[in-house]
């Protein structure tokens, strides 16, 4: 793929991205989405951190490197957070949970893929533990109350999940949903889920870092830069103003 095609490719995500605030927003002012209120009250709750317990349970994992898969909506501001999280070694955008035919940006925003826009998060977990990152997550990331939707995107890709990738993740995992569930840390239920891991196909490479790349572009701006705003408030220790690439 050349640089201009690349680039073009790119702007066409950001619009489209822009273009769903944009419609959420006119659908409320022209009184055309059921729940108008709710829509603006779910889509600005996604800047507000809801700083959370760590897990009583967590995954013992041993060795230099460790895995874990996390959905949270629109990939971007989850992998640019989990970049800026020390003890991560790398994050990178992709899709869970469908086919390899249907891995594409195309199919998966549009709705025709079991796809969930997901990070794929390489950690040191002598650094930070899977369970520090579930914290990290649910904090400052993904609210897990809101269903097939995060901050102002809608659609099933968009659904908040964690994925994890060995029989300890999953052990901690559904514990940590069911202490969150029994904490009762925000006024709805938790619809997050457990889902079983698949293969994960890394997303374009336009969206790659898409963060660090585009730090003006305003889906970026609006929606993303206060997660990392309140990853460096709420967890001083775990925050990393350089982020890796």
């Amino acid at each position: 793929m050349g640089p201009t095609l690349s680039r073009s490719i790119a702007f066409g995500a950001s619009l489209a991205c822009v273009a769903v605030v944009w419609a959420g927003a006119q659908s409320v002012l022209s009184g055309g989405y059921d729940g108008g209120a709710a829509f603006v009250a779910e889509a600005h709750a996604a800047e507000k951190a809801t700083i959370i317990p760590v897990p009583r349970v967590d995954a013992t994992e041993s060795g230099s490197r460790a895995v874990a898969i996390f959905a949270g909506g629109c990939f971007w501001g989850v992998e640019g957070v989990f970049e800026h999280t020390r003890g991560v070694i790398s994050a990178s955008s992709g899709y869970h949970g469908g086919s390899k035919r249907s891995a594409s940006y195309k199919l998966v925003s549009a709705g025709l893929s079991s796809h969930a826009e997901a990070v794929r998060v390489v950690y040191d977990p002598r650094q930070v533990s899977y369970g520090k990152l579930m914290q990290i997550f649910f904090s400052v990331i993904a609210d897990p109350t809101m269903l097939n939707a995060q901050g102002p995107d809608r659609g099933k890709h968009y659904r908040s999940a964690l994925v994890p990738i060995n029989g300890a993740q999953a052990k901690a995992a559904r514990a940590y949903i069911t202490q969150l569930e029994k904490g009762r840390y925000w006024k709805r239920p938790i619809v997050t889920k457990v889902e079983t891991y698949k293969t994960f196909y890394p997303a374009e490479t336009y969206h790659q870092d898409f963060m660090q790349k585009n730090p003006r572009q305003a889906y970026i701006v609006r929606w993303d830069k206060p997660k990392v705003a309140n990853l460096k408030r709420h967890f001083p220790a775990q925050f990393r103003a350089k982020p890796v690439g």
